[in-house]
């Protein structure tokens, strides 16, 4: 059975254009790293939970914030090169991210030096739109 990860794709519209909310990776493999690394919030689930409440939890941990009120719009699963299935979904908010803060986890790092270290899961989050998104997607997420 592959591993099952459910998200929330946020969007609004800002002065006609459309921005898309996604977050950044926390953690010191991800430090480094822009392009290709920014995706919807999501996380992993099991196969007996509902997809829409997964993708509702794992948002509220990584943003800090419950999902907005409004439509929910199915957008589908895709599987990625790894084998992992991701169904996403859409709703319509204008969340204000600048105080978001996520769920943590620890690490020992460096590796190897016997320190424990907490780092947040998600690192950032942030509304790009047009030429000033860059290339945030994943490969297998484009």
């Amino acid at each position: 059975m592959p591993k099952l990860s459910a998200g929330v794709l946020v969007y609004r519209a800002a002065a006609g254009v459309l921005e898309l909310l996604i977050v950044h990776p926390g953690g010191p493999f991800w430090a480094r790293k822009d392009d290709g690394a920014w995706s919807i919030p999501k996380g992993e689930y099991t196969q007996d939970e509902d997809p829409w409440v997964a993708a509702r939890r794992e948002f509220a941990e990584e943003i800090g914030l419950p999902v907005p009120d409004g439509a929910r719009i199915d957008l589908g699963s895709v599987k990625q090169a790894g084998g992992k299935v991701v169904t996403a979904f859409a709703v319509r908010g204008d969340l204000d991210v600048t105080e978001a803060h996520s769920n943590t986890f620890e690490l020992e790092w460096p590796k190897g030096s016997g320190r424990v270290r907490e780092f947040p899961v998600a690192g950032s989050a942030r509304h790009p739109a047009g030429p000033q998104a860059g290339s945030p997607a994943p490969k297998d997420h484009e």
